[in-house]
């Protein structure tokens, strides 16, 4: 094998200009000291407590007669004990003292803190931590869970505020930073960039959300996402994970969003939605081609409620909404946030594709039916009883099953009584106490009379079959 020698002075020449590229690669990538110094004041822990009953049953004590802990119960979630029957002969239960962490920042040097709304739910108590160690109780001003955003207020004055950015000027690939409580770390930061912009994620469509590769664990929801400028531009909010833990992708609130949900808590504690009132379907492109389209884009009318403002506005099932005030509809599930941010009783404009040709459409947009349940202040819902976030069953999946009516679950929360029964996002419940249920309304009369001193049958559809679970309230 032939060897070969460099002449001293090329070794010289080629060890330079290795180090000259490494120097330029490490001037190259962002510097956030100054950034967090600057912001790190205005972000706060957030830490809740809340009262559960819990039966007393032996399987639920599974790590050598302890209780579960509670970060195995977040991430694996039923299967460790929260799907456990009740005691027999209606055995004694027992209160159990839960907490969880998150959390938020300063919007107002008088204040008010954002953070998540699955952060304050159902919390008996909020302490927020702030940066110089105080430790003050906080009032839930209001909360949106359709957007996962709350408002919280403090009794302090002169604190560090953080500046707010432009969520619409962010592009794809420009770096950002979180700053928050993974499992209790306080004030942690951890960097990446913009994966993709104006994501929609299942039950979500209200929140175009800010994909990132940012390290998001337990702890950091609530917690701002930093612009290289040290700007917030998002609330980091969710991970798509398959482990529990970060695994490469999570998601941000964009601030634009969150501030409009925010002004509205702020000034009536409660969130109203533009609506239309009709069931829209993704549009292929076999469905563009026989409409006459040249691409495949914009929202498909399936079906209207006859009483809405999309039918009341002479919308058609079989029109596609290809622009909503001059905005393309890009695929269907970009119009609930279109005609979400609009204002109840104003005008939107439409353009819509009917039998092959442009048309241009007036509405005028009613306030969406679910507003006054889904932006809750510290106020009662009797759906929180269960612990579920339904939705009515639309027409295709009542024939499908059978059924004359039904709710769907659209979520479940963690340790509710829904949750320890089996009961799950998909199910559609029929029938409460052997009492049918056609309609949320229904389904929240019926949960405010149940008994809290017996199991309750509650008959549901999972995947097609008929299946009944029993329900013990708290």
């Amino acid at each position: 094998m032939k060897r070969l020698i460099l002449p001293s002075t090329l070794w010289v020449c080629m060890v330079a200009l290795l180090t000259v590229g490494q120097t330029a690669n490490a001037q190259s990538l962002p510097d956030f000291t100054e950034l967090v110094e600057a912001a790190a004041p205005g972000v706060v822990n957030i830490s809740t407590s809340r009262t559960i009953q819990r039966s007393s049953s032996p399987g639920y004590e599974g790590f050598g007669g302890q209780d579960i802990p509670e970060i195995f119960r977040h991430f694996f979630g039923e299967s460790f004990g929260g799907n456990q029957p009740s005691p027999p002969n209606g055995g004694q239960g027992r209160s159990e003292e839960r907490q969880s962490l998150g959390s938020g920042f300063v919007i107002s040097d008088d204040g008010y803190v954002m953070t998540n709304a699955h952060v304050v739910q159902d919390a008996d108590e909020i302490l927020v931590r702030l940066n110089d160690r105080r430790e003050l109780s906080a009032e839930l001003i209001g909360s949106d869970p359709q957007t996962d955003v709350a408002l919280l207020k403090i009794d302090a004055a002169d604190l560090p505020t953080l500046t707010l950015g432009n969520s619409d000027e962010l592009k794809v690939g420009e770096w950002v930073a979180a700053i928050g409580s993974p499992f209790g770390f306080d004030h942690s930061v951890t960097a990446g960039i913009v994966s993709a912009i104006n994501r929609t994620l299942p039950r979500d469509a209200y929140v175009p959300f800010i994909q990132t590769d940012v390290a998001i664990n337990p702890g950091n929801s609530g917690g701002p996402l930093f612009n290289l400028s040290g700007e917030v531009v998002g609330i980091n909010s969710q991970i798509f994970t398959r482990s529990g833990g970060f695994m490469g992708v999570s998601f941000a609130i964009p601030i634009n969003v969150a501030m409009d949900v925010v002004d509205q808590l702020r000034e009536s504690g409660r969130v109203d939605r533009g609506w239309l009132g009709v069931m829209i379907q993704p549009v292929s492109r076999d469905l563009a081609e026989s409409f006459g389209m040249e691409n495949a884009i914009g929202a498909l009318i399936a079906d209207l409620d006859p009483e809405g403002p999309a039918a009341q506005g002479g919308l058609q099932a079989g029109d596609v909404i290809i622009e909503v005030n001059g905005e393309e509809v890009e695929r269907s599930s970009s119009l609930p946030r279109l005609i979400g941010r609009g204002e109840p009783g104003s005008e939107v404009a439409l353009t819509l594709i009917r039998d092959g040709e442009e048309i241009s459409q007036s509405v005028e947009l009613g306030n969406w039916p679910d507003a006054e349940g889904q932006a809750s202040q510290a106020g009662s819902n009797n759906q929180v009883r269960l612990g579920v976030t339904v939705a009515e069953v639309d027409e295709e999946t009542r024939e499908q099953l059978s059924i004359p009516g039904g709710v769907e679950v659209r979520q479940v929360e963690l340790d509710s009584v829904a949750a320890d029964a089996g009961i799950r996002p998909g199910d559609v419940l029929v029938s409460v106490d052997h009492r049918s249920v056609s309609s949320s309304d229904e389904l929240m009369k019926i949960v405010e009379g149940l008994p809290s001193d017996r199991a309750i049958p509650i008959r549901l559809f999972r995947e097609g079959r008929s299946l009944f679970v029993a329900l013990r309230l708290e």
